[in-house]
């Protein structure tokens, strides 16, 4: 797994889990999912790309731009996904639109242990 897809939005203190996964240090790449507050104050490192979302948009809207957009992007055929960080519409439009990619997924997150895969 070389590629990462992040939600990264509200929810208390989930800036730092996506921020520790993202430092875990086995990612090629990382695309973070975001809004405009997410991509003026998350301090990115150089192998994150910031897909700007406007959470206003409907479910349906919300998918077809992430796939459309992780479509262009995503090289491997397995990803890791987390969605510790986010609203339940961009989860579910975050996880539609990997869905529909076709790439397997392995969810993973920080633990006490370090990076896991769940």
């Amino acid at each position: 797994m070389v590629e990462l897809v992040a939600n990264l939005s509200t929810g208390k203190d989930t800036w730092g889990h996506v921020n520790r996964l993202i430092e875990s240090g086995k990612w090629d790449k990382v695309y973070l999912i975001t809004n405009e507050f997410g991509k003026e104050n998350f301090n990115k490192k150089d192998n994150v790309e910031f897909l700007i979302i406007d959470s206003n948009q409907g479910l349906c809207e919300l998918r077809d731009f992430l796939y459309k957009e992780l479509k262009e992007k995503v090289k491997s055929s397995e990803i890791g996904l987390n969605l510790v960080s986010g609203s339940g519409k961009e989860h579910m439009a975050l996880l539609s639109a990997v869905l529909k990619l076709g790439v397997g997924i392995q969810l993973v997150a920080m633990t006490k242990g370090g990076s896991t895969v769940l």
